[in-house]
């Protein structure tokens, strides 16, 4: 009885069309596997960080000043990445390399610790600085703090395979916040924020450290959420095909 697991001489020997089709893996003629919902959901991200900085700069004195905070430059790279990844959900292309899209979850939840843990009325170049009161204001710290982060950490949650992140990331996503870090500690006036104190420079320095170690350990362990790739035919070609 032939192994029909096998690929018989005749395919494996022909040439033309009809060999190239033959030898064509399963996955370069699956059809493409389109996510709206989670396309909106992105695009809502997206809005959100984009929305809380505008919110920012309308209520601080020195907009420009802004983009030197950690806060600011973290949610401009959520609004990108979230926006690169709602394209490739919708259009069914893959999607952004989890080095790039799971560095997200430590950039913008070690300012949102930092809002919550420090006393009122003190800042760092980690945080934004004073605004002027009005609702307008008031509703940014909402949206930087609270809603980015919280639906980052959702996306990732609910919309991601996991086991994606790597143990390589754990060195390579604190690179940028400790060379910020530093940048604080040698060039505090070009931030708009008193420089940390040594306790404070150390602290900030472990949380930067263990955040990522922390995402990559719960990736390893959560469970795969059940994701719908809505496919007209399996990706495998069965031997009768």
């Amino acid at each position: 009885m032939s192994d029909p697991t096998r690929t018989s001489q005749s395919t494996r020997h022909a040439t033309g069309p009809a060999g190239a089709a033959a030898r064509t893996p399963a996955a370069a003629v699956a059809p493409t596997s389109r996510h709206p919902l989670a396309a909106a959901f992105r695009l809502l991200i997206t809005a959100a960080a984009l929305t809380g900085v505008i919110l920012a700069a309308l209520g601080t004195p020195a907009p420009a000043q802004l983009l030197t905070r950690f806060t600011v430059q973290a949610n401009f790279a959520a609004a990108l990445v979230s926006a690169c990844s709602a394209h490739r959900a919708w259009t069914g292309r893959h999607p952004v390399s989890p080095r790039i899209a799971g560095a997200l979850v430590p950039f913008l939840v070690l300012p949102a610790l930092l809002h919550h843990v420090l006393p009122a009325g003190d800042t760092t170049a980690f945080t934004l600085p004073a605004t002027t009161p009005g609702v307008a204001q008031a509703l940014s710290p909402q949206l930087l703090y609270a809603v980015t982060p919280l639906a980052t950490l959702a996306d990732w949650l609910l919309l991601t395979t996991p086991r994606g992140f790597r143990p390589s990331y754990a060195w390579q996503w604190p690179a940028y916040p400790l060379l910020y870090l530093a940048f604080t500690l040698a060039l505090p006036t070009t931030t708009g924020a008193p420089s940390p104190t040594v306790t404070s420079a150390l602290t900030l320095g472990l949380a930067i450290c263990a955040l990522p170690l922390i995402t990559i350990g719960i990736d390893q362990v959560r469970p795969a959420p059940r994701l719908h790739n809505n496919r007209i035919s399996p990706t495998g070609i069965s031997p009768l095909k």
